[in-house]
């Protein structure tokens, strides 16, 4: 599943330039006890349930595993990705509570088409290839936007299939708000886009004849160009109700993919699927 702005989402709390300097940036309040989990190596991993659809432009929903790694080594940056993640190779960040910016590699995993699929009409078109698509990532993130401890970030991947799937390029554009709402307790807002080249769409939205001898769905030739916008929320919850310290979390995502152009008129989508594509997620996390 695609769902980019989730992952930028999840990389909005560790690209915080208040939290990259001194931890997670807190609303005034009685100090925290003790140095921060933050100050220097750390390390967040989670697993939690998703629910979404079992291919982009899939009306049937199914149920997936979500892991999530981030964190922060010797001042080198772990970002987490849709099935993948991102290095920051840049160590300094800002100077005097300015922008910060970071950029390294990127990678992901996709599986779409590959498994999960629920539509006997898709299932007789036959499965895809895994890709795996790797390529530079730059940011930018904006500190103190509407207050003191927010972040505004932008964000831009670009990468290549080099398993020999699709075979092309897609570039994910995205923009994060992230805002903590008590020492507890944070939020984040995204918005993205992604864009597939020629080979790409050709490869999971075209119906090539022997996939609609195969299906019955009419043959169809995907161009590439933008094939989705989104938008996605996250919260996060430390159970002791201080982000400072680590320990464990929880966290909630909420996600709305829309699919357009060849994306939305493919017959894998405007037949047997949806251009409207719906995500949840619920886990769990641990800081230290």
């Amino acid at each position: 599943m695609r769902f980019v702005p989730i992952a930028a989402a999840l990389a909005a709390f560790s690209a915080s330039p208040a939290l990259a300097q001194d931890g997670p940036p807190v609303p005034p309040g009685p100090p925290a006890e003790g140095e921060s989990v933050f100050d220097d190596t750390w390390v967040s991993i989670g697993i939690g349930a998703s629910y979404g659809p079992s291919y982009d432009g899939s009306d049937d929903y199914v149920i997936s595993v979500l892991p999530v790694v981030q964190g922060s080594i010797e001042g080198f940056s772990i970002r987490p990705r849709p099935a993948g993640l991102m290095i920051d190779l840049i160590r300094d960040r800002s100077v005097d509570g300015g922008p910060t910016v970071s950029f390294g590699p990127a990678m992901r995993l996709r599986t779409d088409r590959a498994d999960q699929i629920e539509d006997p009409v898709v299932i007789a078109a036959g499965e895809l290839d895994r890709a795996f698509e790797i390529g530079p990532s730059a940011g930018l993130s904006f500190p103190g936007v509407l207050n003191p401890f927010d972040s505004l970030s932008v964000d831009v991947d670009a990468r290549w299939d080099v398993a020999g799937a699709h075979g092309g390029m897609v570039i994910d554009p995205s923009i994060s708000y992230f805002t903590p709402v008590s020492r507890g307790a944070a939020v984040s807002l995204s918005l993205g886009a992604e864009y597939g080249s020629d080979d790409f769409a050709d490869y999971y939205y075209s119906v090539s004849p022997a996939q609609s001898v195969a299906s019955g769905l009419p043959t169809f030739q995907a161009d590439g160009g933008f094939n989705s916008v989104s938008v996605s929320a996250l919260g996060v919850v430390d159970f002791d109700g201080d982000l400072t310290n680590g320990g464990f979390g929880a966290v909630l995502i909420g996600g709305y993919s829309r699919l357009i152009n060849d994306a939305a008129d493919s017959p894998y989508t405007s037949l047997v699927g949806d251009r409207d594509q719906f995500f949840t997620a619920v886990g769990i996390a641990y800081t230290f």
